[in-house]
């Protein structure tokens, strides 16, 4: 950062961002990374270099950040939303396929949508909570049936599917360097591929598609989203912790799995069979006839003890913003929403503090709404 500063590039000019998208590129083993403003600059370029366009349809998790679905909109696209599946809480595959199977049909060389009319033009899964989806089945029916996957990664750095990043398994990704993530530039995104002309697209776009080095002259509409330098410069002081920081997030998922291993009512999300997990944002469902108060209890009775947690997402289909784009049957993800509670987790977070936030949760199950309801041979 002195370094950076001392050039006096701050700006959108300087070698730093190119420094942290290499090495961004090299963590995921793609070859390409475009840096933006933030991750949602990213998906929004993502979407359109994968030709999605006005009055197409783009199947997307409910149960993610807004993000992904608003940069849907920003191309005039619409969302289709897929409910999360119970066991990871990601998007479902199965669902998926169904809905392409059964709710689908080739037309003149198009996926359309039977109900709408409209061209299915990419699939567009949200990685959340630092655990991957389960991504083969969504990757099988694309190739079948020839749509362009973009993984929204934006909580999954470091995140694994079978062996493979998550970021690497689709056509693009995007990823997020907000301040709450697991690498940050205090805002940034980035946008990663293998395709160099994708590559060279998104960069061109994102830098207000300028054509000449010295002329203002534009061959297109562009976009202010590049990245600045002293934030580029944050990015590869951070990149050089990243194994690190996913070191101290799994030991923190561990030491809370181990804590509430024997609490009625408290189920963690815990990590796949099929992929590593960096638990970005540990995360528990809260059974309040087992536990004895709900998510929503839990929470305010932890703020008044000056312990900062926080809900899931309304799911994107109940959303003021987007609930009539796609009505959209999604019990799992409004169930998960319900019930579900993020703890105090960053790295920065000392041993005692999470053993307080423990002892206070215990606390609460025992003594919160007249205690949990435990069944015989259970203990709280």
């Amino acid at each position: 950062m002195r370094e950076c500063l001392d050039t006096g590039w701050v700006s959108s000019v300087g070698h730093f961002v190119g420094r942290f998208e290499k090495a961004v590129a090299a963590a995921i083993g793609a070859r390409h990374a475009v840096a933006t403003v933030n991750g949602t600059a990213a998906l929004h370029v993502a979407l359109m270099l994968a030709g999605v366009g006005r009055d197409d349809e783009v199947l997307v998790s409910t149960l993610t950040f807004i993000a992904p679905v608003n940069a849907i909109r920003y191309v005039g696209a619409w969302p289709v939303f897929i409910d999360a599946r119970e066991s990871d809480w990601q998007m479902d595959p199965a669902r998926v396929v169904a809905f392409l199977r059964e709710d689908c049909e080739r037309r003149n060389g198009r996926i359309v949508n039977r109900r709408t009319g409209r061209r299915i033009a990419a699939i567009l899964p949200v990685h959340i909570l630092g655990h991957p989806v389960d991504m083969d089945p969504i990757l099988a029916i694309a190739a079948e049936l020839g749509l362009p996957v973009i993984e929204d990664a934006t909580e999954a750095l470091g995140v694994r599917y079978r062996g493979r990043p998550a970021g690497l398994l689709g056509g693009s990704s995007c990823f997020s360097f907000n301040g709450n993530k697991l690498v940050t530039t205090g805002g940034g995104g980035m946008f990663v591929t293998d395709d160099p002309a994708a590559a060279d697209r998104a960069r061109y776009l994102t830098t207000q598609a300028k054509d000449d080095p010295i002329e203002y002259v534009h061959g297109a509409v562009g976009y202010n989203y590049r990245l600045t330098n002293v934030a580029g410069a944050l990015g590869v002081a951070q990149m050089e912790v990243l194994d690190d920081y996913i070191e101290v997030k799994r030991r923190i998922a561990a030491v809370y799995d181990a804590a509430f291993a024997d609490l009625p009512g408290v189920s963690p999300l815990r990590a796949p069979d099929h992929g590593f997990s960096t638990s970005w944002m540990y995360t528990v469902r809260i059974d309040p006839s087992r536990f004895g108060l709900d998510s929503r209890e839990l929470l305010k009775a932890l703020e008044g003890l000056e312990i900062q947690t926080r809900p899931l997402w309304q799911p994107i289909h109940l959303s003021p913003a987007h609930r009539a784009d796609a009505p959209a049957d999604c019990p799992v993800s409004e169930m998960l929403y319900r019930e579900a509670l993020s703890l105090p987790c960053s790295v920065g977070l000392p041993e005692e503090d999470q053993q307080r936030v423990i002892d206070e949760i215990r606390k609460l199950a025992r003594s919160g709404a007249g205690g949990p309801r435990l069944e015989r041979g259970e203990t709280s």
